[in-house]
């Protein structure tokens, strides 16, 4: 088990950051962020996630149509936005990443399948993007995890070929304290679980 420490850096203490200091994040870091996410479980070890990590000025003035009034200055002003994106055709790839079951492949392929292709992609995008935020904060970088974008602009500026469908952002860095919000009530386990 890890110690409390750990569980308050990944859970407790962290925060959904809405500001960041002036303080650059590496090539390394995102390289170090994704080589530690990729180990979590996803379908068939489908793998579906992409990620498009924007940061120079010209992709961030690409992006920065698609996203809504409240997410734009802290997008612009974060050293790192990441395009969290699931690629549609996943199961492609089954043959190499899920040898064990070399038929994989064939229970996403044909029309009648499209939306299994959809679900699956987007649930374990989801939870590849899940993971990728513990991972970035274990690496001692702050997130700010956001859906206010529009979809189709961003698939259009980033993903023009339609094969990469974008799921969410999240702002990286390093968070400055005074723009985060009051920590808002969580449910208890009684409210939200039952055990049968």
């Amino acid at each position: 088990m890890i110690d409390a420490k750990a569980l308050d850096v990944l859970f407790r203490a962290a925060r959904t950051q809405n500001g960041f200091v002036d303080r650059q994040v590496s090539d390394e870091q995102l390289r170090q962020v994704y080589d530690l996410a990729k180990w979590g479980p996803t379908t068939q070890n489908s793998q579906p996630m992409r990620i498009v990590f924007v940061r120079s000025k010209e992709a961030k003035d690409k992006l920065a149509p698609a996203l809504s009034p409240g997410n734009l200055d802290k997008s612009m002003k974060a050293p790192a936005t990441a395009i969290i994106a699931y690629d549609s055709l996943f199961y492609e790839h089954l043959p190499h990443t899920f040898p064990n079951n070399p038929a994989a492949k064939k229970n996403y392929e044909g029309e009648e399948k499209k939306a299994l292709v959809e679900r699956t992609a987007l649930r374990n995008s989801s939870l590849q993007g899940a993971y990728f935020i513990l991972a970035a904060r274990a690496l001692g970088l702050d997130c700010g995890p956001m859906s206010g974008f529009d979809n189709a602009k961003v698939d259009a500026s980033f993903f023009p070929d339609g094969r990469f469908k974008s799921n969410f952002l999240v702002n990286l860095g390093y968070g400055d304290p005074s723009k985060v919000f009051a920590r808002n009530p969580r449910f208890e386990f009684d409210q939200a679980c039952r055990i049968l």
